[in-house]
C-alpha cells in the first residue's frame, strides 16, 4: 500500500508540471510578442513614477532627487494658497468635462450612421475623411483653426463681415474660444473613436434586424431596441476610460489654441506645469500639481466603475 501511494503521488506531480510546461511552450510566441509592450510600459510608465517623490521635496539639480531636502506637504500648501491654482483647476475641469460629455456621443452616432450606409464606395470614402484628422498633429489642426476663425483673414469672418459689416473675434472671446476648442477636439477624434463602436456592431446578429423588419419596426426603432442595447457594454467601458481623463485635458490642443486674451479660461494644469516646471524650473510645484491631477483622475475612475458594477457593467 505504501509503495502504491508513493507511486501514485509521484505520478501525479509530474503531470501538473508537464501541463505547465506545455502551456508555457504553447504561449511562448504570444509572450515574446507581448514582451516589447511590457518593456515599454515598465521603462516609460512605471519607472518614471519614482520621480513622484519630487512632489514632497524642494528639488534642485545640484542635490538631485535623492538628496534634495524634504518639505513634506509644503508644495501643496504653496499651490493651494496661490489664487491662480483654483482657477487653473476650474479651467481643467470645465474644458475636460465638456470634451468628455459633449464629445462622447459623437463617435457612437457616427458608428451607427456608418453602419446604416449600404453603398460600400460611399462608406469607404466617408470613413477615410472621418479618420484623416486623427493623423494630423495638433500644430496642423491649430493652424487650420486659426486660418478658419482668424479675425482678419479667417474664412468664417470673411462671410461674417459681409453679412454684419464687422468681423467677430472668435478666438479672443472666452465663450467662442471654448466652443472652438470643444468642436476642434470632436472633429479630430470622433472618426477614429468610432472604430471601436463599429467593431462592436459587427457582433450583432443580422437576423435580429431581419426579424424586427418583418415585425414592422422602422430604422429608429431598430437602432433603439437592437443597436443601442448591443453597444451598451462598449459604451459603459469607453465612458469609464474617458472619465479617467477628466483632469487630463491634454497639452497640445490647449497650448496651440490659447492666447493671452483668453488665458483666464485657457490656462489648464498641463500648460501651467509646462510653464512653471520647464519654463521656470519649479519642478517640485509642477510635480505636486501633476500628482494631484492623477489622484483625482484615479478617484473618478474608481467611483464610476463602482457605480457601473451595480448594473453588472464594471470594467473590473
Amino acid at each position: 500500500m505504501e509503495i502504491a501511494q508513493t507511486s501514485t503521488g509521484r505520478g501525479t506531480a509530474p503531470k501538473h508540471t508537464l501541463s505547465g510546461r506545455r502551456r508555457w511552450m504553447l504561449n511562448k510566441p504570444l509572450i515574446v510578442m507581448f514582451l516589447p509592450a511590457v518593456i515599454f510600459f515598465v521603462l516609460f510608465k512605471y519607472v518614471p513614477m519614482l520621480g513622484i517623490v519630487i512632489a514632497f521635496k524642494d528639488y534642485n539639480f545640484a542635490d538631485g532627487i535623492l538628496h534634495s531636502p524634504w518639505v513634506g506637504l509644503g508644495n501643496y500648501e504653496y499651490l493651494f494658497n496661490n489664487p491662480k491654482t483654483l482657477t487653473i483647476i476650474r479651467n481643467t475641469l470645465v474644458l475636460s468635462s465638456l470634451t468628455v460629455f459633449v464629445g462622447f456621443p459623437f463617435p457612437i452616432i457616427l458608428a451607427i450612421l456608418l453602419n446604416e450606409v449600404r453603398k460600400s464606395w460611399f462608406k469607404k470614402w466617408t470613413q477615410t475623411l472621418l479618420y484623416l484628422p486623427h493623423f494630423l498633429n495638433w500644430v496642423i489642426v491649430g493652424g487650420l483653426v486659426v486660418m478658419v476663425f482668424s479675425l482678419e483673414t479667417g474664412i468664417v469672418n470673411h462671410w461674417v463681415s459681409r453679412l454684419t459689416g464687422e468681423a467677430y473675434p472668435f478666438l479672443f472671446k472666452e465663450g467662442s474660444w471654448i466652443a472652438i476648442f470643444v468642436g476642434s477636439g470632436i472633429w479630430k477624434t470622433a472618426g477614429w473613436s468610432a472604430i471601436i463602436y463599429l467593431a462592436a456592431l459587427t457582433s450583432i446578429d443580422p437576423s435580429l434586424y431581419e426579424a424586427a423588419n418583418l415585425d414592422g419596426a422602422n430604422k429608429w426603432q431598430q437602432i433603439r431596441h437592437i443597436t443601442l442595447p448591443a453597444l451598451q457594454p462598449t459604451i459603459v467601458l469607453m465612458f469609464i476610460l474617458n472619465i479617467g481623463n477628466v483632469m487630463d485635458v491634454g497639452f497640445d490642443q490647449v497650448y496651440v489654441l490659447q492666447n493671452s486674451v483668453v488665458i483666464g479660461v485657457a490656462e489648464v494644469i498641463s500648460t501651467w506645469n509646462y510653464k512653471v516646471g520647464l519654463g521656470s524650473g519649479q519642478f517640485s510645484h509642477a510635480t505636486a500639481m501633476g500628482l494631484f491631477e492623477s489622484l483625482i483622475g484615479l478617484t473618478l475612475v474608481l467611483v464610476v466603475n463602482t457605480i457601473a458594477r451595480r448594473y453588472d457593467r464594471g470594467l473590473w
